[in-house]
């Protein structure tokens, strides 16, 4: 019995087509990519966190730096950035030069002027007895104030009051800041005294730190008029302090010291306190670049971090892969899955390290008192940061499992 022959095709028709591989939707990617990691919880854990520490780093650096940008400029609307100083300079023989005793006057009739105030420096000095050597005078000064000064320098009385016109006359005496502490004087009073010039002062003002005069801080101001007559003062002032109009600062700048001193403009000195804060600002976010780079050294070592986990684990599962293979699963398939399971053990990682990022700035922010700024664009890059960097780490891995032969894999135990 002869044996049948299969029946062939027709001649002139095509040959079968292969049926096309099915495609992994996103969700069975992700599934698949979920239950790689979820078989090697600690590694991933390790993994993540490297990952985590390095955008904690970046983030928690942007947001100190902008919350402490923020706090500047609330400090700096707050206190105004309209307040120039006038000091005197240095004369042409080198010699110290001192502002005209009518500078304050001229200064006042610029129209662009809102308010204008001085201090003058005295020899005397102040203790808080007449026990205390003369020689220990802990870098206190004693300043002769005008009544007017509040205005323009923006400083605030803590207790008792400023200098009127029935004090500027007789021994009282506000103390800044520093020199109330250093003194030990924490309250105002007719009994509460202390040792300046060489007679006492009573006290009866205590005034609250000042950011844009912190000279002040360490000054103990007594009125123009017993400044001259029981200090010795020459009434020259040392300092000028000014508010002109915010639109026309530059402008005012320009010609103070002309004003101040018309004859030897060139022996003052004009400056901005603000400058001086926006300076300290712009050396903080110089160390904020440095940290920043930093943080982007941790995230590098988190993705080798990730590479090692991925390699290791395609040398961990290669019977997996040939089973997978053996039952059809494509190469692209298998890249997928675990590019998929790198970009999943990444975006772990950034997003634990956005949100311990957010929770360092919030707790600094709240330890210094200021305002708490995440900005979007950090917590979104630093996501997106850990996404290329699991990318680029899982691409080799991911690779080299697609290219494992199906009998090799199998054959591996």
């Amino acid at each position: 019995m002869s044996a049948t022959k299969p029946p062939t095709a027709p001649e002139g028709t095509p040959p079968p087509k292969r049926p096309k591989p099915a495609r992994m939707p996103p969700a069975d990617v992700l599934r698949v990519g979920g239950s790689g990691l979820r078989s090697r919880p600690m590694r991933v854990f390790l993994s993540a966190l490297g990952i985590a520490i390095g955008i904690a780093a970046m983030v928690g650096v942007v947001g100190i730096s902008t919350s402490s940008t923020e706090d500047l400029n609330r400090r700096l609307s707050a206190l105004g950035t309209n307040l120039l100083t006038i000091t005197p300079g240095t004369s042409f023989s080198g010699e110290g030069a001192h502002l005209p005793a009518e500078s304050v006057g001229m200064i006042g009739n610029i129209a662009e002027v809102e308010s204008v105030s001085a201090i003058g420096r005295t020899d005397a000095k102040v203790y808080r007895n007449d026990h205390v050597p003369e020689q220990e005078t802990g870098g206190l000064t004693v300043d002769a104030a005008r009544t007017d000064l509040p205005k323009s320098v923006g400083t605030e009385v803590v207790a008792g009051s400023w200098l009127n016109a029935a004090h500027s006359r007789y021994p009282a005496v506000v103390l800044g800041a520093k020199a109330a502490e250093q003194l030990g004087v924490d309250r105002v009073g007719a009994d509460v005294k202390v040792w300046l010039g060489g007679r006492w002062f009573t006290v009866v003002g205590l005034l609250a730190p000042n950011e844009l005069v912190p000279t002040l801080d360490s000054a103990a101001l007594v009125g123009w008029p017993v400044a001259e007559r029981l200090l010795d003062f020459d009434g020259y002032p040392t300092s000028i302090y000014t508010r002109a109009e915010e639109s026309s600062v530059s402008d005012v700048q320009s010609i103070l010291g002309a004003t101040a001193n018309p004859e030897m403009p060139s022996e003052v000195e004009v400056s901005r306190p603000s400058d001086a804060l926006a300076a300290k600002q712009a050396t903080d976010d110089a160390l904020s670049g440095l940290l920043l780079g930093l943080g982007g050294v941790a995230l590098l070592v988190g993705g080798v971090g990730v590479a090692n986990t991925m390699v290791i684990s395609v040398l961990e599962r290669r019977s997996e892969i040939g089973l997978r293979r053996s039952l059809g699963a494509t190469r692209g398939q298998i890249r997928t899955q675990f590019l998929a399971e790198a970009l999943l053990l990444s975006a772990l990682g950034g997003l634990g390290g956005v949100v311990l990022g957010i929770g360092v700035t919030t707790g600094y922010a709240s330890y210094q008192g200021w305002p708490t700024v995440v900005p979007a664009w950090a917590m979104a890059g630093g996501v997106g940061a850990t996404l290329v960097i699991g990318g680029l780490a899982g691409f080799y891995p991911a690779v080299r499992a697609a290219r494992l032969p199906p009998t090799e894999a199998l054959a591996t135990t």
